[in-house]
Parts: structure tokens; C-alpha cells; sequence
């Protein structure tokens, strides 16, 4: 009866621990309209406004991918509030890498240009839509995704909406080749030879 009653607290006790690992993998709510940060006196409209993503539309467009950030980093306002932005710049040919955003999901709307979307299930299924100017498409949280602009002649821009004020990115490519991985577990990995596996490494580098 004891080892019963022991198995049931264990049980309970897993479950308590499961439910609070998963709540703990989003924004935790706040119990204010907003979070201040340490040290500031003076609140007003500035503190709500950031103009940061404004480069990304008054400057020449960039000749390789980029992502300028309005997360928690560069907009504190966004402490508490459970929301970011990202404008993706995609000249021709360019692509956005496989990536995963582990603590939010993604919602992609195109400015202009066309861009090519799609994301990798948990049972391996890939899913992917071409996109113009106005459509929208969303990528579940923590899902394998990238972005591609095939067209031959049309920049594209987009703007990305996070479920959180800093979802965090990795991308692939970095992730497994940048980060000092053993050459022999990556050939192992994929199958090839530590030659093939150093070759890539080469191309990465900046």
C-alpha cells in the first residue's frame, strides 16, 4: 500500500513538474500594464514608441539577407507584453536560412516582392506556400522554418510578428557547424566524411 501511495505521489509529482516546464516556455504574465525598468523616472510616450525598424525602409536595400529586431533587446517597453517584430529584407536569390524560434510562433506578412515560406512538422512533413505582397502565413512555435526570395528581378520584404517579446533563433547552419560540434560526429551525423563536413565549414565562413 505504501509503495502504492509512493508511486502516485512520484506520478503527481512528474506531472506538476511537466505542467510547469510547459508553462514556463512562454512570457510569464505580468500583473502591471507595464514593466518599468530599473533606474527610470520619467515615463511617457517615447518609452512606447521605437523607431528602430526604420533603416529597413529609408536606407538602400541590403545586398544579402537581413532581419532588423524589435524584441525586449532593443524595445524594453516590450518586457511583459508577449509580442515582437522582425522586418525581413530578401534581395533576389537570397534565403533566410532554416531556423527555429524555440519560445514563440511566426507570423509572416509580405510587403513586397514574392517569397517562397515553409516549415518542417514533428512528423517530418515539409509544408510550404509561395506568398505576394499581402498574404500572411504562420509558422507553429518552435517549427523548423526558412524564407526564399526566388524571383529573378523583385527584392521582398516582410514583416514577422513573435508571440513573445524575445522568441530567440536558432538557425541551422550556425548551430551545427559554428558552434565547435565534433567534425566526426557531424560526418557521422549526416552520413559523409570529415572532408565534406570541413568544406562546409569553409563556406560558412565569413
Amino acid at each position: 500500500m505504501a509503495l502504492l501511495s509512493a508511486n502516485h505521489a512520484f506520478l503527481f509529482t512528474s506531472v506538476i513538474c511537466a505542467c510547469i516546464c510547459i508553462t514556463q516556455s512562454t512570457d510569464p504574465d505580468i500583473i502591471s500594464d507595464f514593466i518599468i525598468p530599473a533606474n527610470t523616472t520619467t515615463i511617457d510616450g517615447n518609452f512606447f514608441t521605437y523607431t528602430g525598424l526604420r533603416t529597413a525602409f529609408t536606407t538602400d536595400f541590403p545586398t544579402e539577407f537581413k532581419a532588423t529586431k524589435a524584441n525586449m533587446v532593443e524595445f524594453p517597453a516590450l518586457v511583459g507584453q508577449s509580442i515582437s517584430y522582425l522586418v525581413v529584407q530578401l534581395p533576389v536569390g537570397a534565403v533566410n536560412p532554416p531556423h527555429t524560434h524555440p519560445r514563440s510562433s511566426e507570423l509572416l506578412l509580405v510587403i513586397s516582392g514574392h517569397i517562397e515560406a515553409g516549415f518542417v512538422d514533428t512528423s517530418n512533413k515539409l509544408y510550404t506556400q509561395s506568398l505576394q505582397p499581402g498574404d500572411i502565413f504562420v509558422v507553429p512555435k518552435g517549427l523548423l522554418h526558412y524564407q526564399y526570395n526566388a524571383n529573378a528581378n523583385i527584392n521582398a520584404t516582410a514583416l514577422t510578428a513573435f508571440g513573445s517579446a524575445n522568441g530567440g533563433k536558432v538557425t541551422l547552419p550556425v548551430a551545427l557547424f559554428e558552434t565547435g560540434i565534433d567534425d566526426e560526429i557531424l560526418a557521422r551525423s549526416f552520413k559523409t566524411d570529415i572532408a565534406t563536413v570541413q568544406k562546409i565549414k569553409a563556406g560558412l565562413a565569413p
